[in-house]
């Protein structure tokens, strides 16, 4: 009976270090990865000592297959750096485009910005406060000059007017000194008819 026990023991025993040996080699088989192949040749690896150095012993198929996975590794990897570099160049060459488009567009706005705050005066872009300076600056010159010949007009019209009266109390004048020179000639005349008539007499 006790025989019978230790056979199941061990026979249990048995049964779950082997399972656990298949378990750790469907897991290692699992990973493909150059980490998990490298822990699995490890884990494959012997060693021996020689005049107090430790050796590892590798079997030569599973470093070529660990150097094929290397290679392959490293060929995936500069195939995906050139994609990448392309894609890098692509992207550059497509942003460099859209920063050379939104410079244009930017002066293009710039370019209507200022023709939108500008006037044209005299074939030449001015702004906008500047064109209304000037044209203020006309128009109150205008305005000057029009006062300015007006004031003159009326002083000119108001010395005419002096001068028309001044003319006309002359002629009057002139007249009454005349229609007095008169009468006094014709008083003459008469006083000498007169006297001319008493002598004959």
């Amino acid at each position: 009976m006790k025989r019978l026990q230790v056979f199941f023991t061990l026979a249990l025993l048995t049964a779950s270090f082997s399972l656990l040996a298949q378990e750790q080699n469907s897991n290692s088989n699992n990973d493909e990865t150059l980490v998990g192949q490298f822990q699995e040749l490890e884990r494959k690896s012997g060693n021996y000592r020689a005049n107090g150095i430790r050796y590892e012993v590798i079997r030569l198929t599973d470093l070529n297959k660990i150097k094929t996975s290397i290679f392959d590794s490293v060929n995936n990897a500069n195939t995906s750096i050139k994609d990448l570099s392309a894609t890098i160049a692509s992207n550059k060459s497509e942003i460099d485009g859209l920063n050379a488009k939104l410079q244009e567009t930017t002066n293009n706005l710039k370019n209507v910005t200022e023709e939108k705050d500008s006037m044209s005066f005299f074939g030449a872009l001015v702004s906008k406060g500047t064109y209304n300076f000037i044209l203020w600056s006309i128009i109150f010159g205008l305005l000057l000059f029009l006062l300015f010949f007006i004031y003159r007009f009326r002083n000119s019209n108001f010395l005419t007017h002096q001068a028309k009266t001044a003319l006309a109390d002359v002629e009057r004048e002139y007249e009454d000194h005349r229609r007095r020179a008169l009468e006094r000639e014709q008083k003459i005349s008469r006083q000498l008819q007169d006297e001319l008539n008493k002598n004959k007499k």
